[in-house]
């Protein structure tokens, strides 16, 4: 007997290419089956009408609660979003990792990985009254430790975090990137790049990185954005993509922008992930949660399936966790259930523009380990 058995959903795999009205069975904190006619079960949902996904991977988070001040508690914000992958990216430096592991990534009962920043405290000074760049002071680069404490984590840490522009790094533009790079070649790690306004430029930094690197915050708003100002896609952008250098939303507090999108999009140029950077400074807007960022989408024209996929087998691929991001029978027992609403939605970006979507994407229910998990029981 099954644990646990979803029934009449649309279940969309994008890992697999399946999309169509099933069953999944769950037995064991595995998936056990998806198709028809899968047989009893301990637990039996009847989720007609719901679109049944893998478990989302929000690559983009901030979950260091009570370590950080932009932290957010990593279990609300993941049952209501739909979450089982929360990647922390850079909240914690190696200065402050053991707490961060101790503390929030070991008793979670969501996965959380982490990207561990190149500097010593990680994110320390970010709140709605202090606003400090880490990279901005090269006395907190510690790559000797950084590379200590990433090889001590192997299992949780899956690459080097850095802050670039000028909110972050100030006037030293890409030297904080070259100590994330030593330490991200000799841990055989990839790195994940903020990028904000110049300097350094969008240009220069992805001129920089390799295949598996992720730049995120990927559609941000001018200054600093990949179109060009005749509307064409910048050619390191496009060379960027041919190594395999890998394009993040990352929508948080001032990184995403309508215009930029749209105009990506247009270009045929969609992003490999989707993530929120959701932190407490965005939270209640203009990020929101994953779901909301991956509404957005819909509402700027990209095809469900393809939403899904950007935060499921994509992210996967971009945490080389090949067995996360599906469901595959003997992937882990993990699902999103959603409710793809009808109607009229306005969604806002990091700047103030608005755009009207006809359909919204909510979490309706999560399946952890083979189990139901889920806010209301």
């Amino acid at each position: 007997m099954h644990d646990l058995l979803l029934t009449n959903g649309r279940v969309i795999d994008p890992a697999s290419g399946f999309d169509t009205v099933a069953d999944v069975a769950f037995a064991g904190g595995k998936v056990a089956a998806v198709g028809h006619d899968l047989g009893p079960a301990a637990d039996t949902r009847d989720v007609t009408g719901k679109v049944v996904t893998p478990g989302l991977i929000d690559l983009h988070t901030h979950v260091y609660w009570g370590g950080t001040s932009l932290g957010i508690d990593a279990e609300e914000f993941c049952r209501t979003s739909a979450v089982t992958t929360a990647v922390d990216t850079g909240s914690a430096g190696p200065g402050n990792f053991a707490g961060f592991r101790r503390h929030v990534i070991d008793p979670s009962p969501v996965r959380i990985l982490a990207y561990l920043h190149v500097s010593h405290a990680g994110i320390f000074g970010f709140s709605n009254r202090v606003m400090v760049g880490e990279s901005e002071d090269l006395r907190l680069m510690d790559p000797i430790t950084t590379a200590e404490v990433a090889d001590a984590n192997r299992d949780v840490i899956v690459g080097i975090k850095v802050r670039l522009g000028r909110h972050t790094s100030g006037i030293h533009g890409m030297t904080p990137f070259e100590y994330a790079l030593q330490v991200a070649e000799e841990t055989a790690l990839p790195i994940m790049v903020h990028i904000d306004e110049p300097p350094p430029s969008y240009e220069g930094v992805v001129a920089r990185m390799r295949g598996g690197d992720v730049l995120t915050h990927c559609f941000r708003p001018f200054p600093n954005t990949p179109l060009a100002a005749d509307g064409s896609v910048r050619a390191e952008v496009l060379a960027a993509r041919e190594r395999g250098v890998i394009f993040d939303i990352g929508h948080g507090m001032a990184s995403f922008c309508f215009y930029t999108a749209r105009g990506m999009l247009d270009a045929g140029f969609a992003p490999d992930t989707i993530s929120s950077d959701v932190h407490a400074l965005c939270i209640d807007g203009p990020a929101f949660d994953q779901v909301t960022t991956l509404s957005k989408f819909l509402a700027l024209g990209m095809e469900l399936p393809e939403v899904i996929r950007r935060t499921t087998v994509n992210a996967a691929a971009a945490l080389q966790r090949p067995e996360l991001g599906t469901l595959a029978p003997g992937a882990p027992g993990e699902a999103a259930i959603l409710s793809l609403e009808e109607g009229d939605f306005t969604f806002t970006d990091a700047v103030g523009g608005a755009l009207t979507g006809r359909q919204k994407i909510t979490a309706a229910g999560v399946v952890l380990g083979g189990k139901w998990w889920h806010p209301s029981e």
